[in-house]
């Protein structure tokens, strides 16, 4: 919702239809600044706009006009809403009178040329009073555009033979409220953008973000190389970020909890074997529908501790890479939001970005940070975990586990596989460190988080090295794949869903969207793909057999 600022009489073309509800009632309606005429008056009521949004202007006032004729007092003519920018002492008059009469025919008939032209311009048939005052208000309320009069200015002082020669405007955003200037590029883009930037704070002030992106469209690249570029401006108001709420960091707050919550639950239910039996038959039979008495877990809290401690500590890690990555580029991040998950302790979180990337290499490098951090202290915690379980010392603090676990990932099964042996491996139930199972569950979130769908931190990181475009085909493959339960496993189809409710849209654009993050970042993209599928893709039956990860029976 943007600001209100400015808003213009305007040519009203309404049609009424007769029916026994409504009068009989068709005349074309002009209002005009301008005098009486014809026994025609004109009142204006002053209404108070209220604080609604972003609509800081709360002094701005709305002018209704409403002509009555004094051949049928009964009909109402509805003039135009126009903000108050002059002085309240002054009084404009606006006056409304039959085409005919002004020499105008129904047909032909050319509107007075205004700097600021509505998109009411042509409302339809048959839309009462207050039916078009409400068209007017959701207009008047809606994304601010950008004043016309600043956008000669720009064409003015911005752009030119040295900079890039505009020869088309289309609308630009998510409802058109801004421009996008079509041209020819006349210097290397990334030069003639930083001018741009620089001459456009210079004209207009802090006033508007500019945006150099792909030409829609476009016949044919740039003859120096590259797409064609065109340049799209958007009032701040729009296109920046809008802070986060008192109601975001309690939801915040909230999720948090609950996070600590099934993270603990994770670490009870890798105690599964020294479980009450009582407590083990509720939650793995299907037939049992009286719950136990669950102050039994009580004993079993502190020793799940340490595992949610874990899962805890990759989830901060995670975030804190997203922030260290962020902080050098002056890019402001929205407080986490985590999303728990008794199967992993958690679903990663949810982080927004609170500014406008500068550019995709930005947006790479922020988006594998986190990932990066996480995936760091998860593999540390399997490794470590791994070698403990290896040591005869530490028989005291190990849990079993069934060994179908380790097929739920081939990197992973894999390197357990190498580490604990064949005789280990192959066997109903596995003896590890509680380590083991934190960093397994720390690797899986890194893993989901970087697929490459919507605004995840893989999506963001595919978005930036190869662009939207490519982001839409990986987005289906992934789609694709999780829903076959190719990967992830039993857990495809939950992320699945999450992802689709929370995380489908992909990030807006950058500031400067052309240019590329670079071949070693592409690289570098790619291998983390690589990586996650790899993690992600369990072992089948056959394979899992012939590789020792696990103990497969055969019907």
């Amino acid at each position: 919702m943007g600001t209100l600022t400015s808003c213009s009489f305007m040519p009203l073309n309404s049609e009424f239809r007769s029916n026994p509800v409504r009068r009989a009632f068709r005349e074309r309606i002009q209002c005009h600044k301008l005098t009486r005429l014809r026994g025609t008056s004109c009142f204006f009521s002053r209404v108070r706009v209220p604080k609604w949004g972003k609509l800081k202007h709360a002094n701005s006032s709305i002018r209704r006009c409403f002509g009555t004729n004094d051949n049928d007092s009964d009909k109402d003519n509805v003039g135009a809403v126009e903000e108050s920018g002059a002085d309240d002492s002054k009084s404009n008059v606006t006056t409304t009178m039959p085409e005919e009469e002004r020499g105008f025919s129904s047909e032909k008939s050319t509107p007075p040329s205004t700097s600021h032209r509505s998109s009411l311009s042509s409302l339809g048939p048959a839309y009462n009073t207050f039916q078009v005052d409400s068209f007017k208000l959701i207009e008047l309320l809606g994304p601010e555009k950008v004043d016309p009069a600043d956008v000669k200015l720009i064409k003015d002082k911005l752009f030119g033979y040295s900079t890039f020669w505009v020869t088309k405007e289309e609308p630009f955003g998510d409802l058109g409220e801004g421009i996008l200037f079509l041209g020819n590029l006349r210097g290397n883009r990334e030069d003639v953008f930083a001018k741009l930037q620089n001459l456009l704070v210079e004209v207009t002030g802090d006033k508007y973000n500019l945006f150099m992106v792909e030409e829609p469209n476009s016949e044919s690249p740039d003859p120096r190389g590259g797409p064609r570029v065109s340049f799209g401006l958007l009032r701040k108001e729009v296109s920046d970020p809008g802070p986060t709420t008192l109601w975001q960091y309690v939801i915040a707050l909230l999720l948090f909890l609950l996070t600590i919550g099934s993270s603990v639950e994770l670490g009870i239910a890798s105690q599964i074997n020294r479980l009450p039996p009582e407590v083990v038959k509720y939650f793995t039979d299907p037939d049992v529908v009286e719950a136990p008495d669950m102050e039994l877990l009580f004993p079993f809290v502190d020793s799940a501790l340490p595992l949610a401690y874990g899962v805890l500590g990759v989830l901060l890690f995670h975030e804190v890479g997203h922030f260290l990555a962020a902080f050098p580029k002056q890019v402001k991040l929205s407080i986490p939001f985590f999303i728990p998950n008794i199967t992993l302790g958690s679903f990663g979180a949810i982080t927004q970005f609170k500014s406008i990337l500068p550019d995709r290499s930005t947006k790479v490098d922020i988006s594998l940070a986190g990932p990066f951090a996480g995936a760091v202290l998860s593999f540390s915690m399997f490794a470590v975990g791994l070698l403990l379980s290896s040591n005869p010392d530490t028989t005291g603090d190990l849990v079993q586990v069934p060994s179908l676990l380790f097929q739920g990932s081939l990197l992973l099964g894999l390197i357990s596989r190498a580490t604990l042996g064949y005789a280990a491996m192959h066997a109903a139930t596995v003896s590890i460190h509680p380590l083991v199972i934190a960093g397994w569950c720390g690797l899986t979130i890194q893993a989901f988080n970087m697929l490459p769908v919507g605004c995840l931190d893989g999506g963001r990181a595919i978005q930036g090295a190869f662009g939207k475009n490519a982001l839409v085909g990986f987005g289906l493959t992934t789609y694709t794949l999780l829903g076959l339960g190719v990967l992830g496993g039993p857990l495809s189809l939950p992320w699945g869903l999450y992802v689709l409710l929370c995380q489908r849209a992909p990030e807006k654009p950058c500031l400067n969207d052309v240019t590329e993050a670079g071949t070693w970042r592409k690289a570098l993209v790619a291998v983390a793909i690589f990586l996650v599928v790899l993690t992600l893709v369990p072992v089948g039956d056959e394979l899992a057999e012939e590789l020792g990860i696990g103990l497969v029976t055969a019907f």
